[in-house]
């Protein structure tokens, strides 16, 4: 299990008229989330892409709890729970700067050949950065780090 944190506040125009941020910009916000995610695990989607694999969304869920307001400093808490085969979930949870949870989601991708826009397994470079990744975790996890 992969667990990464990314701060980001609220615009005065992604708010609406009642002065929350507008509900359809939780998909960017979770966006945010998830490209910094993959940041961290070392890779990016453009480097996917140049390497031929599309990422398209095939699924998405919202739960919206409490409104975010302008200004808030969220911070949207981004999981993968497990390793990807042919789809990558991602589960979000956005909290306000007081720590309260505002909103729940998740998006599953799933990984597509660029030429042909056919399915595939998750790439073996990609799959190589994670367990990577996932024993560094561990490194630091035995030298407590």
């Amino acid at each position: 299990m992969f667990i990464f944190e990314t701060r980001l506040r609220v615009r005065y125009a992604e708010t609406d008229q009642m002065g929350f941020a507008y509900y359809g910009n939780y998909p960017q916000y979770f966006e945010v989330g998830r490209a910094e995610a993959m940041r961290q695990l070392g890779t990016t989607y453009k480097e996917m892409e140049e390497r031929g694999v599309v990422m398209p969304i095939a699924n998405m869920h919202i739960k919206y709890i409490r409104p975010a307001r302008y200004d808030d400093l969220l911070t949207i808490k981004t999981t993968v729970a497990e390793m990807p085969r042919s789809r990558m979930q991602f589960d979000y949870e956005i909290f306000n700067e007081e720590g309260r949870l505002l909103t729940m989601g998740n998006t599953v991708l799933a990984f597509v050949k660029k030429e042909n826009g056919k399915p595939c397994a998750a790439p073996a470079w990609f799959m190589d950065k994670l367990k990577s990744y996932q024993s560094s975790l561990s490194t630091q996890d035995i030298q407590g780090v």
